[in-house]
């Protein structure tokens, strides 16, 4: 401790002495110090005092590396052992996929009118969702040492897969596909704005990637104060999902066309919603013109956080969620096991099939013409039962019209509301009227908000605070 004060001091004094004097003679005195470095013990002190604190700013930066190696080292060889593990599918049971019905086998003894399709074609519906996971060797992110967002980054991922699957709806189509290597690969237009959503969450800081990881970081500290390596929970994410699309709306005006609006208090408010959508407000939401209405309608990304039960998922609620992933206007659900967020696309039976962002892959460069595009498409289909997902989740829908719009307020009626359920208490519902909250707050509920009318009735206690809500394992 003595040594260290006196070198301080001596750094110090050394440091106003040369405040004392002229450039010329600065100049001068610091060319003699360079000389004679090893006979001053003032000097020495001074480069020692100057070397310990370059050493304190490298310890970090090369801590936050090793760590980050080391994680996503682990991170690998874990995920590599799950993706090799063969996931096996019934083929006396339907896969359900973001609101198509898959078939392994065409001989089926359902006899309801619902289309039928081979398991090739699921495949290829699963193999052109966006697939976005962990990257490394990017751009450092802002106020850190992180190249890399394994370990912490996987309910992010997961909020961007959903905001993709709803600009893939928007720009492409639900019935778009990919063709891996098609002879009109880098010349169509459907390719190319394929390659522009991507390029959308391209792994950089540069306004040509608004939606990238390091836009939804920047947009965390801004609101929430949230800093680099921080956890987000699927409220939260839902709220980085709305600010970072309005604000790359200034970059590309294409994106004005979509409006994002949250649930707040598992409601959704009809007055609201038209405010949001509407380019005019001459019109009332039952109005039926829709040819007049939907050119005056801004598409919905409609966003709802729930919590379905305590510490563990209510089974109660299970054909909830597989009624909601059955929906043509669904485009998913941020959420995952207790402590692994993932994102759920589809279901079979009792198993939820899903997207996981916990492979950590190389940064693409997606700022260069033709870039690769592999990495981005998934083609094994996983799955996880049901009762391991977690209560917190977030469910997403996108709604291209008004007309849209009105026909899912009457489709999801259904799925509202256990069968099993004794009395009225849906797990989000729809009111007239605006919702009380401030529309554009960062908005961080407890237990009792985020809960559905539903899971506040029938579960048993939960652990109130948002950090219980984001309370999920680093991977």
């Amino acid at each position: 401790m003595a040594s260290l004060s006196r070198r301080s001091v001596a750094c110090e004094s050394h440091k106003h002495s040369y405040q004392n004097l002229s450039i010329e003679q600065s100049q001068q005195l610091l060319q003699s110090d360079s000389h004679s470095s090893t006979e001053s013990p003032i000097n020495q002190d001074a480069e020692q005092c100057s070397h310990s604190k370059t050493e304190e700013k490298k310890e970090p930066e090369e801590g936050d590396r090793v760590k980050t190696k080391l994680i996503s080292m682990w991170n690998n060889v874990r995920y590599s052992w799950n993706f090799k593990t063969k996931t096996h599918f019934s083929k006396d049971s339907p896969i359900w996929l973001l609101g198509r019905i898959y078939h392994q086998s065409h001989k089926t003894d359902d006899s309801s009118s619902l289309p039928t399709n081979n398991f090739e074609a699921l495949k290829s519906d699963f193999f052109s969702r966006i697939w976005l996971t962990y990257r490394k060797e990017f751009p450092v992110l802002n106020g850190s040492y992180y190249t890399s967002d394994c370990g912490w980054g996987c309910m992010l991922r997961s909020g961007q897969m959903l905001l993709a699957q709803a600009l893939v709806c928007h720009f492409l189509g639900r019935d778009w596909r990919w063709n891996e290597g098609g002879a009109q690969e880098h010349q169509s237009l459907q390719e190319s704005l394929h390659r522009m959503i991507i390029q959308w969450f391209g792994d950089t800081p540069s306004p040509a990637c608004p939606l990238s990881i390091h836009q939804m970081v920047s947009q965390g500290h801004i609101s929430a104060g949230k800093r680099p390596g921080d956890w987000y929970g699927p409220s939260s994410v839902s709220y980085i999902i709305k600010q970072i699309l309005q604000r790359a709306t200034d970059t590309y005006p294409e994106l004005d066309t979509l409006r994002v609006y949250i649930a707040q208090d598992c409601t959704v408010y009809l007055d609201d919603v038209k405010q949001s959508c509407s380019k005019s407000c001459n019109y009332d939401c039952d109005e039926t013109d829709y040819e007049l209405i939907d050119d005056q309608w801004k598409s919905l990304i409609l966003l709802i956080p729930l919590r379905l039960g305590g510490e563990r998922m209510n089974p109660t609620y299970d054909s909830c969620l597989k009624g909601l992933l059955s929906l043509e206007q669904c485009i998913g659900i941020i959420g995952g096991k207790p402590k692994h967020s993932q994102y759920f696309i589809g279901w079979q039976d009792d198993y939820l099939i899903h997207l996981d962002p916990h492979n950590c892959q190389e940064m693409v460069d997606v700022l260069i013409p033709n870039f690769h595009l592999k990495s981005f498409h998934c083609h094994e289909l996983r799955k996880t039962a049901l009762k391991q997902v977690d209560p917190s989740c977030c469910v997403g829908f996108y709604l291209r019209s008004q007309r849209d719009f009105d026909e899912f307020r009457r489709n999801v009626q259904h799925y509202l509301v256990p069968p099993q359920s004794k009395g009225d208490y849906p797990i989000f519902a729809f009111s007239s009227g605006s919702s009380p909250h401030v529309d554009d707050a960062w908005f961080q509920p407890d237990d009792d908000s985020l809960s559905s009318p539903a899971a506040r009735k029938s579960t048993g206690p939960s652990t109130s605070g948002d950090n219980y809500l984001d309370d999920f394992e680093f991977l």
